[in-house]
């Protein structure tokens, strides 16, 4: 069965593209199909034009990128920083953390693996770069991961900073 989007014409068949504007006389003289007057008449609609809105290519510098409104924010805390902070046999929780001026007031705490440990101190975090794992277990500590308060979701949108005020 033939369909319409199958159809092409015969093999070696041409035909020659219309001349228009050429005089007055015939069908595609004087204004060559475009009608009178107008925008479309003029050949003048430049790319990207919106009918005299601000067009899409203007709006956009104004926004500065894009910010994901569901990012899950870490605080990261270095090896060397746990070092310094905490005695051996100690427990490195968030709460600690934040007590030692480690980390700001709010938040989810990862470790990172910038510096050296040779404590062997119990850290807990919610996260732990592979590194810093490594680290902490060589040194004789653990390494506890503390549950995501968002668990599998994603965390609740920030939105509009200024809606909240």
């Amino acid at each position: 069965m033939i369909k319409v989007h199958d159809l092409k014409p015969a093999q070696g068949a041409t035909k020659a593209k219309r001349r228009v504007g050429r005089g007055i006389a015939g069908k595609g003289g004087k204004t060559a199909g475009r009608g009178t007057k107008g925008q479309h008449a003029r050949n003048t609609v430049a790319r990207g034009f919106e009918g005299g809105q601000t067009p899409l290519h203007r709006k956009t510098p104004k926004a500065k990128g894009f910010n994901n409104p569901f990012r899950i924010e870490y605080q990261g805390v270095n090896l060397d920083a746990l070092e310094t902070a905490f005695e051996a046999g100690a427990i490195a929780a968030p709460d600690s953390m934040r007590e030692a001026g480690l980390v700001h007031k709010n938040g989810l705490v990862k470790v990172l693996a910038r510096g050296e440990i040779t404590k062997a101190i119990t850290v807990r975090a919610h996260g732990f770069s592979a590194a810093a794992k490594t680290a902490i277990e060589a040194a004789g500590g653990t390494a506890e991961i503390i549950v995501s308060p968002y668990a599998n979701k994603r965390p609740p949108a920030r939105g509009n900073q200024h809606a909240n005020r």
